[in-house]
């Protein structure tokens, strides 16, 4: 492997970090606001639901600021045209979407690759913290009833 090479998995992996890191922030920050308003969504189910509405909000705000740190990335060096066209890339990329309609060049095509696996990894981080959160309102609500 080149030293060109390594070098590009390394800000690649760094990339990857930052993004694990605002995102276990972001849902620690979610955790602490979800723990205070506990008590008063017992028995409400349309209290705990309108939670789940903010929480999935400020979960896809989470993947946004994500999305933006690779896109600032492209963009900066100039792996995309113009910051635009570098966010929707991210987009459809971290999202696995895949379009295919802009790529990167060449020598960057390792990149789109990592942030899909970031995006997977990042979207089922999310997907465990939105079910647990979802089964501390409704699980123990659900085992309680009499089959």
């Amino acid at each position: 492997m080149s030293e060109q090479v390594v070098l590009k998995l390394i800000i690649a992996w760094f990339l990857m970090a930052v993004c694990v890191v605002l995102h276990v922030a972001g849902l620690m920050v979610a955790f602490r606001w979800v723990n205070r308003r506990a008590a008063r969504l017992e028995g409400s189910a349309w209290l705990a639901t309108w939670m789940l509405i903010r929480l999935a909000g400020w979960t896809i705000l989470l993947h946004l600021v994500q999305i933006g740190v690779w896109a600032c990335f492209y963009a900066w060096k100039k792996g995309m045209p113009d910051l635009d066209s570098a966010l929707y890339f991210s987009a459809v990329t971290y999202t696995t979407t895949g379009y295919g309609d802009l790529v990167l060049p060449q020598p960057w095509r390792m990149f789109g690759a990592i942030e899909a696996l970031t995006g997977i990894l990042m979207c089922g981080l999310s997907t465990g913290f939105f079910f647990a959160v979802l089964n501390s309102f409704f699980g123990a609500r659900f085992r309680a009833e009499p089959s």
